[in-house]
C-alpha cells in the first residue's frame, strides 16, 4: 500500500502549521475565492502535459524494451515537476495535503503525479474547499514562499502499466479493468471486458467527499472490484483514475495498475473497441 491516504478536515486543522497544503484551483479562485490558510496555488493546467486535450497526439507510454517511463502519458515531464514544486517551497519529504473543489479529482491527479515523481508523504483531503469553506477559516492572503530546490526520485513500486500489461488483463480472470468514465462514454466506446465505475459513485454530494467506508467497499463490490483481484485502471486522459486510484490505495488494495496513456493511448495504438453497456 502507498502512502496516499485520505484525511479528514480535522485532521488537516490541527497540523496546518506542519504539512503543506496545495490548492489546485485556478489563480482566480485561489486568489478572488479564498483558499486554506497558508495553502500555496498550483493550478491544474499547470501539471499536465500539453497531450492532456482530447484533440492532442498522445505520447507513448511504453518504450522499445517495454518499460513504462515515468514521463508516460499525460505527465508533465520531470523537470517541469520539480520546478512547479521547488517554486511553491514544498521538499520532497514533505507531508503534502492536497484538496480542490470538485470532490477531490484533480487534486487526486496531484497527488498520482506526485507519487509517480517518487514523493512518498501524500494526503487527499476529504472533502473539497465548498466543504471547507462551511466550517473553517479561509483566507485570501498568499503565504510567503520560500523556494527549494526539489528533487524528484524513483518510486519504490510504480503502479504505472504500459498498453501490453491491459491487453494481457483482458481475458485474465484474476484481473478487473475499471473504466472510471461516465455511462454515456462507456457505452460509446471501452476496453473489452471492462467494468465502469463512474469515479463520482465514491463522493457524496452533500458532504462533497467520500461516501462511508463500507459504503464504498459496497459499491465497489458490486462491480466486482475486489481486494484480492488485480485492478487495472483507465479513463481518457488519466485524471479520473487518479481519484479512483488514491481511494482504492486508502482504502488496502494491493494490486493497483495505472493505465497513464488510458483510453486515449489505446484507440491511438489500435486497440479494440467494445460498445454497449
Amino acid at each position: 500500500m502507498n502512502e496516499n491516504v485520505v484525511v479528514s478536515a480535522e485532521w488537516l486543522a490541527e497540523r496546518l502549521d506542519e504539512v503543506r497544503v496545495v490548492d489546485v484551483r485556478e489563480a482566480w479562485e485561489y486568489d478572488g475565492i479564498g483558499h486554506v490558510p497558508g495553502a500555496v496555488n498550483i493550478p491544474f493546467e499547470e501539471f499536465r502535459s500539453a497531450s492532456d486535450e482530447e484533440s492532442a497526439e498522445p505520447r507513448s507510454a511504453e518504450t522499445s524494451s517495454g518499460q513504462v517511463p515515468r514521463d508516460a502519458g499525460m505527465l508533465p515531464g520531470e523537470q517541469r515537476w520539480a520546478d512547479l514544486l521547488g517554486d511553491a517551497g514544498i521538499s520532497a519529504d514533505d507531508t503534502v495535503v492536497a484538496y480542490d473543489d470538485t470532490h477531490g479529482v484533480f487534486a487526486a491527479r496531484f497527488l498520482v503525479t506526485a507519487e509517480l515523481y517518487g514523493h512518498e508523504d501524500l494526503r487527499l483531503l476529504d472533502g473539497d474547499y465548498s466543504s471547507w469553506m462551511r466550517e473553517r477559516e479561509t483566507s485570501t492572503e498568499a503565504p510567503t514562499v520560500e523556494p527549494t530546490t526539489y528533487e524528484t526520485r524513483e518510486p519504490t513500486d510504480s503502479p504505472l502499466v504500459d498498453r501490453e500489461r491491459v491487453e494481457s488483463a483482458v481475458d485474465d480472470p484474476d484481473a478487473v479493468l475499471v473504466d472510471t468514465r461516465e455511462d454515456w462514454e462507456f457505452a460509446e466506446g471501452h476496453i473489452p471486458g471492462a467494468v465502469n465505475l463512474d469515479w463520482r459513485e465514491l463522493v457524496d454530494d452533500e458532504t462533497r467527499g467520500l461516501k462511508p467506508r463500507a459504503e464504498l467497499e459496497s459499491i465497489l463490490e458490486s462491480h466486482a472490484i475486489i481486494p484480492d483481484k488485480r485492478i487495472v485502471l483507465y479513463c481518457n486522459t488519466a485524471r479520473r483514475i487518479s481519484h479512483t486510484y488514491v481511494v482504492l490505495s486508502w482504502l488496502g488494495y494491493p494490486n493497483l495498475e495505472f493505465y497513464e496513456g488510458s483510453l486515449t493511448e489505446w484507440e491511438d495504438a489500435g486497440g479494440a473497441i467494445e460498445t454497449g453497456e
